[in-house]
């Protein structure tokens, strides 16, 4: 009994510490469990100093936001020179001047905005997932921009080439590309753009194609050697991002935004923004697989080398607030008039699994489970397959909750049985209390004692509890971090299970479910703690106001559940002692 007071006491104390966390965050106060990423307006490092001295310093070049060829390219090959086109974010107009000249690529699923100075992708739109509701709750608006250039906001995807001989460039991202091609439509219903620019002696011709139906932009760079010497060219493959939090993310349950590394070798790793702010970012440097991206709570983008070639994978600080993530790629040696070409994959989607396993390995790994994955993934298969047969993810979560309660009936019997025995012996333990008043340790003996005379084990209650806690964390994770959630209805009021009950009521009801649960269970011999736990209720339920309808309605099933099991185990208890007296 002891053990499960201090567990309760645990979770409670957890509890007031995150909602205090909450709370200070809601009011812009730092984190007490981070730091908070780098604003606008803080000292700027010192120029060409490396955010993070992996694979790819800053180059000594005015312009911090293309990278430097890595070591492995020869000794001829320097940084590009400083050009005039200004640094990502330094100019609000030049974002609206990027958005005036794209060229519009369109799909039933993507609109992307290709930018003419650079060929960087400036924006990215699903058109197949709305942003949020209206004022309502009801009507949705606004489609996900995923990728952008705004003012105080930046996320682009970007490419060229790095390599060229001192005081030459070769073309980057902030060089003029004129259209060689397109946009049209090709066969299968895609749309197609070639891009051109030459600079340094090399000529690049940028092909972008997108599918029907697919979340993929390919692209193929085909690089001509138009000098009279043999050219070592490295592409590279980069995000540059703020470091930001996406708009309308949540002040009450944290999900992780930022850059990540998947290698076959290192498997998938988080980098911090404030880790690369601190020039301490540790990630996979070089590898011949895998891709490098960025993801946020239910989207991902990411860019994934097709060839399996050897690569250095970077992570560096540009400017206050703002980061690249990347890739660089040595092409093979060109030759004078030759030419060669590489093919590459830029991923901008939802965290759709199935989808993501398609891509590439590792990438279904973006939705992130943390430390529970293996426990989490066939929950969330076992999700999936009841959704096929009712059609509806919020009756998915009613049934699954229903599924693993019944697969731990056994355990919960055990837990059950023994809160039922301790709840008998709670008038006895009430006068042992009195009878010792402040001397605990014969309290303890006396209690020892009763617990040995009715064969009753303190523990038996808590250990049940503690076996199930790491499968419901896990399913937890599942409800938030999967994008089906996201404007799936399933009743009435409940038009997104992915944002909160708009009437607070599944959380109200939650909250009564838990008083008539703390009533099911032995009353406390202390009456601090006995009103800690008539407290918990109120203090869960005011959490819950701010959490996704459908996590809410798994707790609440759960509860209804087991307060309905404890019903009937305690009634059988009673049965029996009946029969036996």
């Amino acid at each position: 009994m002891q053990l499960q007071r201090t567990i309760l006491w645990i979770v409670f104390s957890m509890s007031l510490l995150f909602l205090w966390d909450s709370w200070q965050r809601h009011s812009g106060k730092p984190s007490m469990f981070g730091v908070a990423p780098a604003t606008q307006g803080a000292a700027a490092p010192a120029a060409g100093k490396s955010g993070n001295g992996g694979a790819a310093p800053a180059p000594p070049a005015a312009d911090a936001s293309i990278p430097s060829a890595p070591a492995s390219v020869p000794a001829t090959s320097k940084a590009p020179t400083a050009t005039s086109a200004p640094v990502p974010g330094a100019n609000a107009g030049a974002a609206a001047q990027s958005r005036a000249n794209a060229i519009v690529l369109k799909s039933d699923v993507l609109a992307l905005d290709i930018d003419p100075l650079g060929g960087q992708v400036s924006r990215a739109e699903l058109l197949k997932h709305k942003a949020g509701s209206d004022s309502s709750g009801k009507g949705l608006v606004d489609n996900v921009v995923l990728l952008y250039q705004e003012p105080g906001r930046t996320f682009t995807a970007q490419s060229g080439l790095v390599g060229a001989p001192e005081g030459e460039s070769f073309p980057t991202h902030k060089s003029a590309f004129t259209v060689l091609e397109g946009p049209g439509a090709i066969a299968g219903g895609g749309v197609e753009l070639k891009l051109v620019a030459e600079s340094g002696g090399l000529r690049l011709v940028r092909s972008y194609r997108l599918e029907p139906g697919s979340y993929v932009l390919e692209t193929t760079d085909t690089v001509t050697n138009t000098a009279a010497a043999v050219a070592h060219p490295t592409l590279y493959l980069q995000y540059t991002r703020d470091g930001d939090k996406p708009p309308g993310e949540s002040k009450f349950y944290s999900t992780y935004t930022g850059p990540v590394v998947y290698t076959d070798e290192k498997k998938f790793q988080k980098v911090d923004f404030s880790d690369i702010e601190k020039g301490k970012a540790d990630h996979a440097k070089t590898a011949s697989d895998g891709w490098v991206g960025v993801i946020q709570h239910y989207f991902v983008t990411a860019w994934v080398p097709t060839d399996k070639a050897a690569r250095e994978y970077f992570t560096r600080k540009i400017e206050n607030n703002l980061y690249a993530v990347g890739v660089l790629q040595p092409l093979a040696e060109i030759a004078p008039g030759a030419s060669a070409e590489v093919k590459s994959r830029l991923l901008i989607a939802p965290q759709d699994q199935r989808m993501l396993e398609s891509v590439a390995p590792g990438l279904d790994l973006a939705v992130d489970y943390g430390w529970l994955t293996a426990i989490a993934k066939p929950i969330f298969w076992l999700l999936e397959t009841l959704h096929g047969y009712v059609g509806n993810w919020g009756w998915a979560i009613v049934l699954l909750t229903i599924v693993i309660k019944t697969a731990f009936f056994p355990l919960q019997a055990a837990s059950y049985k023994s809160m039922a025995r301790m709840k008998a012996v709670s008038p006895r333990l009430m006068q042992l209390r009195e009878r010792y008043g402040t001397d605990r340790a014969k309290m303890n003996q006396a209690m020892m004692e009763l617990y040995k005379e009715e064969k009753i084990n303190p523990l038996g209650g808590c250990l049940p509890i503690v076996v199930q806690i790491p499968v419901f964390i896990a399913l937890y994770w599942v409800l938030l971090a999967s994008v089906e959630m996201r404007t799936a209805p399933w009743i009435g009021w409940i038009h997104d299970l992915a944002t909160p009950d708009p009437y607070y009521i599944l959380p109200l009801i939650m909250a009564a479910t838990m008083f008539v649960q703390v009533r099911l269970n032995p009353t406390p011999p202390d009456p601090v703690q006995a009103k800690v736990m008539m407290a918990m209720p109120i203090v869960f339920s005011v959490m819950f106001f701010f959490f996704p309808a459908g996590l809410v309605l798994y707790w609440l099933v759960n509860n209804v559940y087991s307060i309905t099991q404890q019903w009937y185990i305690t009634r059988a208890i009673a049965k029996g002692a009946t029969k036996v007296g």
